[in-house]
């Protein structure tokens, strides 16, 4: 029997993407960010949300797309990976929404050049709506979570 997954429906580089809504902590409009030195180019620094200093990555850099200007609706998705949190900045986040377990699809290697273990799937909304899911765990590699912890400190 299908699961219902409820996830926040977000953008980067117009394609729609999804993360489970019980990764998410919070959704911020963007402030100011504080660059962290050594770091890979996709890591845009730490920032301090209510007195927790958060690591910032930007996944346009992260999936290889190409970079754009920070606009109002620009947002930083904090979500839980592993035991850190992590900001993640996207384009938009536009909804919640419900999609059942049988809609999704293995990722197909590449979509929309983002590598295949990036995701954990492709949901099929309706008709002609496709909602790519992010795997977090694979987002970012065990070195890549430990200089971002060491980066928060």
């Amino acid at each position: 029997m299908a699961e219902e997954l409820k996830v926040i429906v977000f953008t980067l580089a117009h394609e729609e993407y999804g993360i489970e809504v019980d990764k998410v902590r919070t959704i911020e409009r963007m402030v100011p960010i504080t660059r962290v030195p050594k770091t890979p180019a996709f890591i845009k620094g730490v920032i301090n949300l209510r007195g927790v200093v958060i690591p910032v990555i930007d996944l346009r850099g992260r999936f290889g797309l190409p970079e754009s200007e920070t606009t109002e609706n620009s947002r930083i998705i904090i979500v839980a990976v592993n035991d850190l949190e992590v900001g993640f900045i996207v384009d938009s986040a536009n909804d919640v929404i419900d999609i059942m377990s049988d809609t999704i699809d293995v990722p197909p290697e590449v979509v929309g050049g983002i590598k295949a273990k990036y995701l954990s799937g492709v949901a099929k909304i309706g008709e002609d709506r496709l909602l790519i899911l992010l795997n977090l765990s694979e987002v970012l590699s065990r070195s890549e979570i430990i200089q971002l912890e060491q980066a928060g400190e």
